[in-house]
């Protein structure tokens, strides 16, 4: 890694406040986000609107709740689904501090991408606040399985911050093995991650509708692939598939609260796994933060033997 990387900057809050509104997936219901700046240290604070408080939800791994096919989280009663597509363009664009006031517990799928909300975010711009944003630097490889799956976190090679996933499927399916990376910035992550979209085979999309699940669904909000490619719809990209797991990497691991420099590597992953990978993340930043206390406290003691001495 490049000795002149970085690991600190300032932090950022939005500089107005922005709205999103439309359907959940999972639940049909239209619901209204509305984000709003917050000050600093605050993090990623969810508000459900339409519960008495408490009502509050960090986004925090911390928080996170099982689920398959989206991440959730809950604190009390306080639920929130699909919260995954929101936090991968907030910590693409650097937003740390915000509260989300939202009125129902999906938050709106959009076109089943992040495009919606960096737009919105976007226009609503940063202002740079005065305290610190530590970057936590991957010193040393660690590798998370679950079954044929894996994640890999490793050191940068340029100080970068890099995600790839690596797409394959064993059994018969119409979605091509692809592969995906990129050094992710705000501009690059606009470009090319932000506006590709939640897919499933038109045999996964059968089965759910079949369980009354998402029957508000058309063809057009997201995309069910068949044998001839997307069902009365069409790629954005010809490795979309792959480009909207990046997404859904980085908006799960921005749970972990930390903003790393280093490599990922999915192969197969998905929200669990995920979410482990975390868990770590969160683990390593507190690891460092208790090397860095060390560190100072031993330097300070130091430094007063020295004048003791003089």
């Amino acid at each position: 890694m490049e000795a002149s990387v970085n690991p600190s900057r300032n932090q950022h809050t939005l500089a107005v406040s922005c709205e999103v509104h439309g359907q959940g997936y999972w639940t049909g219901k239209y619901v209204r986000v509305a984000i709003h700046p917050a000050s600093t240290n605050t993090g990623i604070r969810f508000v459900r609107t339409d519960l008495e408080e408490p009502n509050q939800c960090d986004a925090s791994v911390e928080f996170r709740e099982e689920a398959s096919l989206r991440t959730n989280l809950q604190n009390g009663k306080v639920h929130l689904q699909m919260v995954e597509h929101l936090m991968s363009a907030l910590s693409a664009l650097e937003i740390d501090n915000c509260i989300i006031e939202i009125d129902g517990e999906e938050l709106p799928a959009l076109d089943g991408s992040s495009l919606g909300y960096a737009q919105a975010l976007s226009e609503a711009g940063l202002i740079i606040q005065a305290a610190e944003k530590r970057r936590l630097v991957i010193q040393e490889t660690i590798r998370i399985e679950r079954g044929s799956s894996w994640v890999q976190v490793s050191p940068a090679l340029h100080g970068e911050t890099y995600f790839e996933y690596r797409l394959s499927f064993d059994d018969a399916t119409p979605i091509d093995s692809q592969t995906f990376g990129i050094n992710l910035t705000p501009d690059r992550f606009l470009r090319e991650v932000a506006s590709a979209r939640t897919f499933v085979t038109a045999d996964q999309a059968a089965e759910i509708r079949s369980q009354g699940i998402a029957g508000h669904v058309t063809n057009q909000d997201l995309l069910v692939i068949g044998e001839d490619g997307p069902i009365e719809n069409s790629y954005r990209f010809t490795d979309e598939c792959a480009r909207h797991k990046t997404l859904d990497l980085i908006g799960d691991l921005a749970l972990s609260g930390v903003e790393f420099i280093g490599r990922v590597i999915s192969y197969r992953g998905g929200h669990i796994l995920n979410g482990q990978v975390a868990e770590r993340l969160c683990e390593m930043a507190r690891e460092q933060q208790t090397i860095d206390i060390e560190r100072f406290s031993n330097t300070h003691q130091h430094v007063t033997n020295l004048r003791k001495v003089m």
